[in-house]
């Protein structure tokens, strides 16, 4: 059997010791090839050239995860180790979050021709595993970006999230008014379209943004209609304790398609990644579209 495994040399996790046990690990049952990513969108290329591979191996943060599955173009099942600072789609699978242990399973799997077949969004043509969004959480990705990277080339830690998280609902004062119209459902603050349960992490802790998205069905929507100072709270406790949401907000379960049109450009994220600013957006689910090692 010949595995291709995909490293991002800059994810937060990722260490040479860490690859080269990861390694030894895949080694066990499977010829393994390593090929290291060098820039912006070469996880893309180098999943679209695999060729022959028996599977495909990523051991990288979400990022690399989400460029791998759009250049997937041949029908081989394909696992993820966590990489990353969050890495929610192998924690969403049910992979552990120490990615050598991870990679013990895989390679389990592998040998027992274990996988299963998983649904993926996307948006504008571009794939995303676990969520995807208009708004809110795509500028705060964006503003966290923006802080750069360290010397050793990773991003920020979840310290930066919540720091950038409050600056940004207090320019606001807590506020975000309606800005965009979501075909069949109404008028919204932003965005949140979920793939899976849960949305994202925060630290070792889950966010239910979507408590019913499953990995087996279509897209699960979230959009709040207005936010307030009052509504804010309630929000929150509602995604921490992954409670169906309040009258408040907009909300679609197992969607094929979602049409939105935003009164100004507004930024535009996939699995953690800026996608720009965009006036329209389609999200689109993809039944049954890769088999993954679980």
């Amino acid at each position: 059997m010949d595995v291709t495994l995909i490293v991002n040399p800059y994810a937060s996790q990722v260490t040479q010791e860490r690859v080269q046990a990861v390694e030894r690990e895949l080694a066990r049952g499977a010829n393994v090839t390593t090929l290291l990513t060098e820039r912006p969108g070469h996880g893309t290329e180098l999943a679209a050239g695999v060729g022959d591979a028996d599977a495909i191996v990523v051991f990288s943060g979400d990022g690399g995860f989400n460029e791998a599955l759009n250049g997937l173009a041949a029908d081989v099942p394909v696992g993820f180790l966590p990489g990353g600072r969050t890495s929610v789609l192998p924690r969403a699978l049910g992979l552990p979050r120490e990615p050598v242990e991870a990679a013990r399973r895989l390679a389990d799997a592998l040998a027992e021709g274990r996988s299963r077949t998983i649904s993926l969004g996307r948006v504008n043509g571009r794939r995303f595993a676990f969520a995807a969004g208009i708004g809110f959480d795509a500028e705060l990705i964006r503003r966290v970006d923006r802080l750069g990277r360290r010397d050793d080339g990773r991003r920020p830690g979840d310290l930066a999230f919540v720091s950038e998280a409050a600056t940004l609902v207090g320019r606001r004062l807590g506020r975000f008014e309606p800005t965009l119209e979501i075909e069949g459902l109404g008028r919204a603050a932003f965005a949140l379209v979920a793939n899976t349960d849960p949305y994202t992490y925060a630290g070792p802790r889950p966010i239910h943004v979507a408590p019913e998205a499953r990995f087996d069905l279509g897209l699960d929507i979230v959009a709040p209609t207005r936010v307030t100072p009052l509504t804010v709270p309630r929000l929150v406790r509602h995604i921490l304790r992954g409670e169906r949401q309040p009258d408040s907000v907009l909300y679609g379960h197992d969607l094929d398609r979602i049409e939105v049109s935003c009164d100004r450009p507004l930024p535009l994220q996939a699995d953690g990644e800026d996608l720009g600013d965009v006036s329209e957006a389609v999200f689109e689910a993809e039944r049954s579209a890769v088999r993954v090692l679980v």
